[in-house]
């Protein structure tokens, strides 16, 4: 723990400032950055300005630029006396509170540049206009690149790195996760052995791969020619059923050539003190000159036991390994048990038998001939794994990857629906578009985070929305050919359900959860005011056609019964009432070019939010890159270059495509549920499915503290949504009629209306909490027990 102050104020600054009698006293304003390691991921962040009031708010942030208004310490009279003791408060604070690492550099900020503030409420203003000021760390441009790309309108939000991290940086426990089980401690004790996860991996893996190895030594003592590989199967089969605390190595020549020199020798160190550091690298062969006369071995490949045990073991091994393997990266929490079954099938089994020696932690400590460690596994499962990336993109995304293959092979194959029924097919479906978000997602960030502006944006705007178009393009022109408006009514569900989904469930879910973590939140009020704006726009351009229908449309029922019987003048009960736009001249002359003229204006109010937001008025985020934030400039490895960037989003964009026909091919015996409203379909998994990355970055942000990512993750969508999607859908329709028409029933025009307008009023004071994302939750779920049990739209 470690305090650094470099104070940059005037003489101005250090008297204490006096009021005017009648006059509220006008705290003083301290800027601090504070610099913090974290112990868990060692990630280094920078978030907004945030207000404390006293110390113990510290422990919401890890990486971040704070206010300090009102500071007390008696005794004290200077501005920087009293900060500087409130500093060593801080300091001890967090070395028992946390343990961080903490550097920090205290920049006291002279009364004139706060313009004096005249009142308490000047003061909040002045807070209010530092609020907006964001300091980035990255270790890397490509990475800043990325990071401000986060607080641009229109961009989408990613939170996973665009570029390979320095490992040596990484934090111990990410070292583990991505370490190839070659680590040798010797200083293990059998008691830390003993665990949760190694008894689980005993009942559900080394049982059946021990005996597994176990019958093919049998095999091997059985043919004779493979019995020095029956000894090593012995051993195998003995290690795989505990294997914790256990190493595997490969003799190196050192040590065979001198036991063949010299029979007799002893090849043990004995007396030697044991200093060796708790993470034990492995030794290193030092080469001996050839000796004359030592006896000539086989070579591997020239030996018959080498072709029995190639043809007859190793291919049941090669199963039993592989099984394994599957099964334990599928649990994600248990990629130790997949990372030694691998090594085992590519390495040690390939190697002559001679070479393989399996000792124990004792052993190994007396043990002082050369030997390189090939496994070495301690743990078989670490609940750190969920953060497991492969080039990066999150290990649960790629282990949902082969759903796509799996969708399409048997979409596609099985017609007659002999080997997997139409629900099935469209559950599996509906999954593979989980990963394709994934992976639309990273190319999209890696393309904007090595390009200019302009190139992000275009790419942002047209990649954005393409999972949402590719499903309701496919399912409008699948009900045009079926003749069936129940498509057509499913999609217009789909795109309510994702406005709704975006305006609160994912706020909700991310205030819950940061709430529950920080206590209370705060987010720049100006920034959330500009979506909000955008989302009044969004919804009155969208459902004004809508109004517009119902003010000037004729009512027109299928079917109308006198409950009174024979009298005409009594009341009537009718069915099936709608609004006829068709039969008549307002639809076409009044109706229909409304609905093209917000479709042109739409697209124009969300370029106008892009210069608004990006150009003119751009010191509302204020995003910036702090001096000496970026470590490297150059040389950044990125996980994706920009061309495969680019070749990927378009073969997701395709796979998408095709898994989005299947969706729509095998969504009607969905619909066909009496106890389902085809409503509740599209606005819950036709509409959040897609959003699932979305949610996951949302809450990723706010346990960072960074709650107003988590809302604008939210918001950018239901934008993008009202102000290019749909918009899109009328340019479609107007080219290719496939009955699109920009009318919402009653149900969705008023769930939206109140929904935005919610919405506004929560985010009003700049503040979050776990019970304001509660309402947006329960409210949301609210409406979905509307649509749960809301009649089925006209068609289906």
């Amino acid at each position: 723990m470690s305090l650094s102050s470099s104070p940059s104020t005037d003489t101005s600054s250090r008297r204490r400032r006096q009021t005017e009698p009648g006059q509220a006293e006008v705290p003083e304003i301290f800027e601090v950055f504070y610099h913090f390691t974290s112990p868990t991921d060692g990630g280094e962040i920078v978030g907004s300005p945030v207000y404390i009031g006293s110390t113990s708010h510290l422990t919401q942030h890890v990486w971040f630029c704070t206010i300090f208004h009102g500071i007390r310490i008696p005794g004290q009279d200077t501005i920087m006396d009293r900060s500087m003791t409130a500093f060593v408060e801080i300091n001890n604070l967090i070395h028992q509170t946390l343990a961080l690492h903490l550097h920090i550099s205290p920049h006291v900020l002279p009364c004139a540049q706060l313009n004096a503030c005249p009142s308490q409420h000047a003061c909040e203003d002045s807070w209010e206009e530092l609020q907006s000021k964001r300091t980035i760390r990255a270790e890397n441009e490509v990475e800043a690149n990325k990071l401000v790309n986060n607080y641009r309108f229109g961009f989408r939000k990613w939170k996973s790195h665009v570029t390979e991290r320095p490992f040596e940086d990484r934090s111990e426990v990410v070292k583990e996760l991505y370490s190839e089980l070659n680590v040798i401690r010797p200083h293990t004790g059998p008691g830390h052995l003993i665990t949760c996860g190694n008894i689980a991996y005993v009942l559900v893996f080394g049982w059946w791969v021990s005996l597994a190895y176990l019958l093919v030594s049998i095999l091997m003592f059985i043919t004779i020619a493979g019995a020095p590989y029956g000894k090593l199967c012995w051993k195998l089969s003995c290690y795989f059923l505990w294997p914790f605390g256990k190493s595997i190595h490969k003799i190196g020549n050192t040590l065979r050539r001198c036991c063949e020199q010299m029979p007799d020798c002893d090849c043990t160190i004995d007396g030697m003190e044991d200093n060796s550091p708790v993470l034990l690298p492995s030794p290193t062969e030092v080469p001996i000159p050839e000796m004359p006369g030592r006896p000539v071995h086989t070579p591997y490949w020239h030996r018959f036991s080498t072709y029995v045990w190639l043809l007859l073991g190793y291919p049941l091994l090669v199963a039993i390994h592989s099984l394994a393997c599957f099964l334990s990266w599928i649990l994600v929490f248990t990629i130790p048990v997949a990372k030694m079954n691998a090594r085992t099938l590519s390495i040690i089994l390939l190697l002559a038998p001679e070479d393989v020696s399996v000792s124990t932690c004792s052993q190994r400590k007396h043990q002082g001939y050369e030997t390189r460690a090939l496994l070495c596994c301690y743990h078989a499962t670490n609940w750190y794994y969920y953060k497991y990336t492969v080039d990066g993109i999150n290990v649960f995304a790629v282990n949902l990857l082969p759903l796509v293959i799996i969708a399409i092979v048997i979409g596609y194959i099985d017609r007659e629906n002999q080997y997997a029924s139409s629900d099935v097919k469209f559950a599996i479906a509906t999954g593979s578009i989980i990963p394709l978000s994934y992976y639309i997602g990273m190319g999209i960030a890696s393309i904007s985070a090595q390009s200019n502006f302009a190139v992000g944006a275009v790419v942002n705007a047209t990649f954005g929305s393409i999972t949402e178009l590719t499903f309701y393009i496919t399912a409008l022109l699948r009900g045009h050919q079926a003749a069936n408006p129940c498509l057509q009514e499913v999609v217009k569900a789909a795109l309510t359900g994702t406005l709704l989904g975006c305006i609160l469930f994912i706020p909700g879910i991310c205030m819950i959860i940061g709430g529950l973590r920080h206590s209370e939140q705060r987010f720049n009020s100006r920034c959330t005011g500009v979506s909000s704006a955008l989302l009044f726009i969004s919804v009155g351009g969208v459902f004004a056609p809508t109004l517009f229908s119902k003010a000037y449309g004729n009512l027109v029922c299928d079917a109308c019964t006198n409950s009174t019987g024979g009298n005409s003048s009594g009341p009537f009960v009718c069915h099936n009432c709608h609004y006829d736009l068709n039969n008549g001249t307002l639809f076409h002359s009044h109706v229909e070019p409304l609905v093209y003229t917000v479709s042109a204006l739409l697209p124009v109010a969300y370029i106008i939010g892009l210069i608004f937001t990006l150009k003119t008025h751009s010191h509302i985020y204020d995003i910036h890159v702090g001096e000496g934030q970026v470590t490297g400039h150059h040389g950044a490895v990125v996980h994706w270059s920009r061309w495969r960037s680019l070749v990927i989003l378009i073969m997701a964009t395709v796979l998408t495509s095709a898994c989005a026909d299947l969706v729509t091919e095998h969504i009607q015996p969905i619909l066909n549920q009496p106890n389902i409203s085809q409503y509740f379909i599209g606005v819950t998994v036709l509409a959040m499915v897609p959003e699932i990355p979305e949610i996951v970055n949302g809450i990723q942000f706010a346990l960072q503290n960074n709650i107003s990512l988590s809302l604008e993750v939210g918001s950018c969508i239901a934008v993008q949504v009202c102000m290019l999607q749909i918009p899109i859908l009328v340019l479609f329709n107007s080219f290719y009629d496939v009955g699109f028409v920009l009318l919402f029933s009653d149900l969705h025009l008023w769930a939206s209306i109140f929904s935005v307008i919610l919405v506004n009023y929560i985010f009003m004071d700049g503040k979050s909490d776990y019970l304001q994302g509660t309402a947006l939750v329960v409210v949301y779920f609210i409406l979905l027990a509307m649509y749960y049990f809301a009649p089925p739209p006209a068609g289906c």
